[in-house]
């Protein structure tokens, strides 16, 4: 009597070539399909080789998979994009901090767009990495938990979902501390360029300039706080909103210095003077902002600490619930783009 070929099959152990071949797709293709450390695929041909699996009796050999595997002392970086001075900062560190520990960064950018993390996230780990460190996190994103639930080692840097392990700035004293330098110069109408509400950095540095102002008596003008992006443009863009206010601000604090750098540009444009007529403060001291016409008051971040922080979380084989998120302090470094307010 014939055999069936999936009784044949099933008379030895089912390995990746016999999914793939039944599957007419690439054992590569396989591969990552049935990783469960990457996030799951939901296309036609991921269900369809999964199903194969299933009825082939597939078992993935996970000590094999480790053996292959190995440790490639390589760690993953996932940033949004390298153009951005806070973000090239920030992979420069962790990649010191990576060789300090005998590791390797490699870097993927994904524009800030939420499902360009997940493909580069896969493509890393499809390439070996030991772990991810993801500089893209948002509030109302699951992705982080999608990795938790696979079993992926990561940290988040620079941005926190409050849950998982990461390593950020203490952006909500930084924001406190630009507004406060600020009410010290005696100013009272201080506008806010915002950043965007996604990201954890931008809004805890919009909570420190609330606690500044409420501290100092000063009733919040929402007309005062606008949203940007962490562009240039953005931040010129949200600084003619608030100079065309009636009664417009006479100091700017912008959450990150390429706004600020916009900010700068349009205050320019419009004839304003800086800090002669309005004063301006930026966020994360990036090279540049010192060598400016007018070098620009910031708050600096602690890049390298950050990374070290987040290679030790990595490397930590236990970590108690109250240390999960590890901030390190901003400094303030006053310049010339600030000036006590004219009376």
């Amino acid at each position: 009597m014939a055999v069936d070929e999936t009784d044949k099959l099933r008379t030895a152990r089912i390995t990746i070539h016999d999914v793939a071949a039944a599957a007419g797709v690439s054992k590569s293709t396989v591969s990552r399909i049935l990783d469960e450390r990457l996030p799951q695929s939901d296309n036609e041909t991921a269900r369809r080789v999964r199903k194969i699996a299933i009825d082939l009796g597939y078992v993935r050999d996970v000590s094999a998979a480790s053996l292959r595997r190995g440790k490639t002392m390589t760690v993953g970086v996932i940033v949004p994009r390298l153009t951005d001075t806070v973000m090239a900062m920030l992979y420069e560190s962790l990649a010191k901090a990576c060789s300090r520990s005998g590791r390797f960064a490699i870097v993927a950018t994904t524009d800030d767009r939420p499902k360009a993390d997940r493909l580069a996230a896969e493509s890393l780990l499809h390439r070996g990495v030991d772990a991810l460190i993801l500089a893209t996190a948002r509030e109302d994103d699951d992705f982080p938990t999608i990795l938790t639930e696979r079993g992926v080692p990561y940290v988040l840097a620079l941005r926190t979902d409050g849950r998982s392990l990461s390593s950020v700035g203490d952006d909500r004293l930084g924001g406190y501390l630009a507004t406060r330098h600020l009410l010290d110069l005696g100013h009272r109408r201080i506008g806010l360029i915002a950043g965007p509400s996604y990201a954890s950095s931008g809004r805890g540095r919009v909570e420190g300039y609330k606690q500044a102002l409420l501290e100092a008596g000063i009733d919040i003008d929402p007309d005062f706080v606008v949203g940007s992006t962490f562009g240039i443009d953005s931040g010129a863009e949200a600084a003619a909103t608030l100079m065309n206010l009636k009664a417009r601000p006479t100091a700017i604090f912008a959450v990150n210095d390429n706004t600020a750098i916009g900010a700068l540009s349009m205050l320019t444009k419009m004839g304003l003077s800086v800090p002669g007529d309005i004063s301006l403060v930026g966020y994360n001291d990036i090279p540049i902002v010192s060598h400016l016409p007018t070098p620009l008051t910031t708050l600096r971040v602690p890049f390298d600490q950050i990374a070290s922080e987040a290679l030790d979380l990595l490397a930590a084989s236990t970590i108690a619930e109250d240390d999960r998120i590890r901030i390190s302090a901003p400094t303030l470094i006053p310049r010339k783009s600030t000036a006590r307010v004219k009376v």
